[in-house]
């Protein structure tokens, strides 16, 4: 019953401060931690990067990201180091016994980073964790995988921040008045927040959840997490699914901080009942569209894009699939359930059977899975395809015509089995031809070898079953291309659709919001199956008005939009560090 008060107490104040539009206290200055600063692992990354430019106009080199500096002697494909910027005091860092490398984040904006080297700090873990227990009964004792790691690091930014801090107050550059935030991300980043917590408490923080430890677990170990949510004891099942570290860590960070957030209203309602508190603001992830292509650029582009899928598809396939062919796709991270890349695999596979289907489709499931290396005989075909004066039709398909790269666990991937279980092999006389492409998208692949944004632009349709989603950037992202959209109601991109649309999503909005819940997988593919064959029979103007529609939606969803929710949750971590100066 509390519970269920407090989220609405939640939802009060947060509309209340937005509509009543009172005056915010500002920040001179922020640092914001993330192991995906300059860093390009998932979701995270493209939470930041798309936002840094935001920011950076706001506050002129006044932002600085702290990452991981995981290349070493290697160069960071994603940041460009300058010796120049904060010169004195990356001398005093050495006498500190930091190792760090600042430069910029190549990313629209080009923000200040500093990556800082977290190694020489697991000497002294056990004194680390000794302090984390005693200060605030984080449990480190049941770490195991990236626990270790990620504590480093997170230990390392904060003395990153306590140097650079004392740095400018030294210097008289800050003073007792000058407002200065510290945000983290996710719980890799949640020592370092208790470390400024407690070391400079001028300092205001935030703690941003993009999914909680314990929820994504639940979902991932094939548990209904919906349904028994309210029933749920976060600290229990820690320990049920032996998580105990790093729910220990994350629940004590949202505590202690001064503003704890997450991104969604449905990811708010998770935190309230696995971490018993309720988020202060819901920041929802927004978009920076600079790098969208526009008027002839986005035509010629989305011609290249069909065409290299269509090459790839119908070499490895012994197809002459034409551009009629229906590109669709879903890609994310191999979370096979949490994603709904199971019940993707099954929407297509009901699909084969559907009289309803006007046109041929072409499905990729574009994950990242255990890639050994690019098929040869693939590229061998390709090769031939590209020279010029030559025509190449390939008439019969090459062995295991479901995939480009060779995987190093063939017999127990599981979209191979799945597929396997189905009986689908991309036969001549079938309709729909289903293509696992394994690998990062980063241009470098081997076989599509171009980047994921150009390759979306690609696609008729885009689709995310997604059962565990606190946000979800991939239907964001392919809306802002003009690629109208599939999601869930378990999505919180899904959840905003809706309300904005002011009822369920469909096609004719530009984005598609099924209802799921923990126990209804089989309608939801049947769901898919309708919604693909309804798009196959749209005349050419119903889909350009879908496209324009998933365009607009898209343009709601900018960071010149969402900043306002950051602002407010500036304003309260800077409210709680003015009165601790008095």
């Amino acid at each position: 019953m509390w519970q269920d008060l407090n989220f609405f107490v939640y939802l009060c104040r947060r509309y209340t401060c937005i509509t009543m539009g009172n005056i915010k206290l500002k920040p001179d200055f922020i640092f914001e931690s993330s192991w995906e600063v300059c860093n390009k692992v998932g979701g995270i990354y493209t939470v930041l990067s798309t936002r840094a430019k935001t920011l950076q106009d706001e506050m002129k080199d006044r932002i600085i990201f702290i990452g991981p500096d995981c290349w070493k002697e290697n160069d960071c494909p994603y940041f460009r180091e300058d010796n120049s910027l904060l010169a004195e005091w990356q001398w005093e860092t050495k006498e500190q016994g930091l190792k760090v490398k600042v430069g910029r984040w190549t990313i629209p904006g080009e923000p200040i980073a500093i990556l800082v080297d977290f190694i020489p700090f697991f000497e002294k873990k056990n004194e680390i964790y000794g302090w984390l227990w005693e200060k605030y009964q984080v449990d480190s004792l049941h770490a195991y995988g990236d626990y270790d790691e990620a504590s480093m690091f997170s230990y390392a930014a904060g003395l990153v921040v306590e140097s650079l801090y004392k740095f400018n107050v030294g210097r008289g550059t800050f003073d007792r008045s000058t407002k200065v935030i510290y945000h983290a991300n996710e719980w890799m980043c949640g020592l370092g927040a208790l470390y400024i917590n407690n070391k400079l408490p001028e300092i205001g923080t935030i703690f941003t959840t993009h999914a909680t430890s314990i929820g994504r677990s639940i979902a991932g170990n094939q548990k209904p997490l919906y349904d028994y949510l309210f029933a749920y004891n976060g600290d229990q099942m820690a320990g049920e699914l032996n998580m105990q570290s790093k729910h220990s860590i994350e629940k004590q960070t949202a505590w202690h901080v001064d503003c704890f957030t997450t991104v969604s209203d449905i990811t708010a309602k998770e935190c309230l009942e696995l971490l018993d508190k309720p988020v202060d603001v819901v920041l929802p992830n927004g978009f920076d569209d600079s790098f969208v292509p526009k008027g002839a650029q986005f035509t010629r582009k989305r011609k290249t894009a069909r065409k290299r899928l269509l090459e790839v598809a119908n070499a490895l396939l012994g197809e002459q699939l034409d551009d009629d062919t229906l590109i669709i796709s879903t890609s994310g991270r191999y979370e096979f359930r949490n994603k709904g890349i199971d019940v993707f695999v099954e929407a297509m596979n009901r699909l084969l059977r559907d009289r309803d289907l006007k046109k041929k489709v072409l499905a990729f499931i574009e994950v990242p899975g255990w890639v050994g290396e690019p098929r040869k005989d693939l590229q061998e075909r390709l090769e031939k395809l590209n020279k010029k004066h030559e025509k190449v039709d390939f008439s019969e398909p090459l062995e295991v015509p479901q995939l480009t790269h060779w995987l190093h666990n063939m017999s127990h991937d599981n979209v191979l089995s799945m597929m396997k279980y189905y009986d689908m092999h991309n036969r001549k006389d079938e309709n729909v031809k289903v293509i696992f492409l394994p690998c990062y998208l980063d241009g470098k692949d081997g076989i599509l070898n171009m980047h994921y944004y150009d390759v979306v632009l690609g696609n008729d349709l885009c689709i995310y079953p997604s059962y565990y989603e606190p946000w979800g950037y991939t239907p964001l992202e392919a809306v802002a291309f003009k690629v109208p959209c599939i999601t869930t109601d378990l999505a919180g991109f899904g959840l905003w659709a809706n309300k904005v649309f002011g009822h369920y999503g469909e096609l004719k909005d530009g984005v598609k919001v099924i209802h799921r819940t923990d126990y209804n997988y089989s309608e939801v593919a049947d769901a898919i199956k309708d919604a693909v064959a309804d798009f196959s029979a749209m005349t050419q103007k119903q889909v350009d008005d879908c496209r324009k529609k998933a365009e607009a939606l898209s343009k709601k969803a900018l960071w010149s939009h969402f900043i306002e929710y950051y602002h407010e949750a500036y304003d309260i971590a800077l409210a709680k560090a003015e009165a601790r100066k008095k």
